[in-house]
């Protein structure tokens, strides 16, 4: 089988697309997921379906009795490579439950009717999953976006605070009467902030995501670090602020750019790891129930 499909995603790629054989003129794609177990990335060829924007494929596992493998895989980590065509895109594999799959399995079995005889064969529920791309913008329920938001409402509110701090170190002149009590509202602002956004994180956001993506622990657990270094440098930051009149300037200005810094990759991280899982399960967490 892995010889076989090795001949398939070889023709695929050097065609635009198109093979012949078993599957000539049939709608082809390949996913490539990460193994649930080893950690490597395993591509496989896949028929699809379109519906609207996703792409729809069906662990038919030729009506075996055991999901196929890179069904276990996007169970444990959804996030995957998609080539159809000519086109590769980075996605989200979700699966379709309850009513919604039994209607495009139907669907699927009357446009092609083996995928019927695949599900007499077997008393396992055969799984419908939606490839969703990546990037989803002008979606009002779009979670990755909102979370893209919020951390650049955070950058500019420590940008402003770090900017404020710099004038006082240099003796320019502020429109604040009372520029250090401002500091310290705005410091103890932000860190509030942050602290907020964290704590919506780590006692809602995480233990879903590990619930249903059990492969994106390690990056929960990484950011769950981070989290605790992150309180750490906000104690450092309203420390600083509420001494900065014996403060070293120098140093001042370096554990500025330092937790700055160390905040921007935090964020850059999380955004990089979650954005497109949250975006496309989005409208599963707003409707569902434990909304929040």
């Amino acid at each position: 089988m892995s010889e076989w499909n090795d001949a398939i995603i070889e023709e695929f790629r050097a065609n635009g697309g198109v093979v012949g054989g078993p599957f000539e003129g049939a709608d082809l794609l390949l996913m490539t997921s990460t193994g649930a177990r080893t950690g490597r990335r395993h591509t496989t060829p896949l028929g699809y379906m379109r519906d609207g924007d996703r792409l729809l494929v069906f662990g038919s596992n030729a009506g075996a009795d055991r999901h196929p493998a890179w069904y276990h895989n996007v169970r444990a980590d959804p996030r995957v490579t998609v080539e159809a065509g000519t086109e590769t895109f980075e996605g989200v594999a979700l699966p379709v439950e309850g009513e919604e799959r039994d209607r495009l399995y139907a669907l699927r079995a009357e446009l092609v009717p083996v995928f019927g005889e695949y599900q007499r064969k077997t008393s396992r529920v055969i799984p419908v999953v939606a490839l969703h791309r990546a990037h989803l913008d002008g979606r009002a329920w779009a979670l990755g976006d909102e979370l893209v938001q919020i951390h650049n409402d955070l950058r500019a509110q420590l940008a402003g605070l770090r900017e404020a701090v710099l004038a006082v170190l240099d003796g320019r002149p502020a429109p604040l009467s009372d520029l250090r009590g401002q500091l310290r509202e705005h410091c103890v602002s932000v860190c509030d902030v942050l602290g907020e956004h964290h704590d919506n994180e780590e006692g809602r956001a995480f233990p879903r995501l590990e619930e249903q993506f059990p492969g994106l622990a390690p990056v929960v657990e990484r950011l769950r670090r981070e989290h605790a270094e992150v309180t750490a440098a906000r104690k450092e930051l309203q420390a600083m602020v509420d001494d900065l009149g014996s403060a070293d300037p120098g140093r001042v200005r370096a554990e500025l750019d330092r937790i700055t810094a160390e905040l921007d990759a935090h964020f850059a991280y999380e955004e990089e790891q979650l954005g497109a899982v949250l975006n496309a399960i989005g409208p599963v967490w707003r409707t569902g129930p434990g909304r929040g």
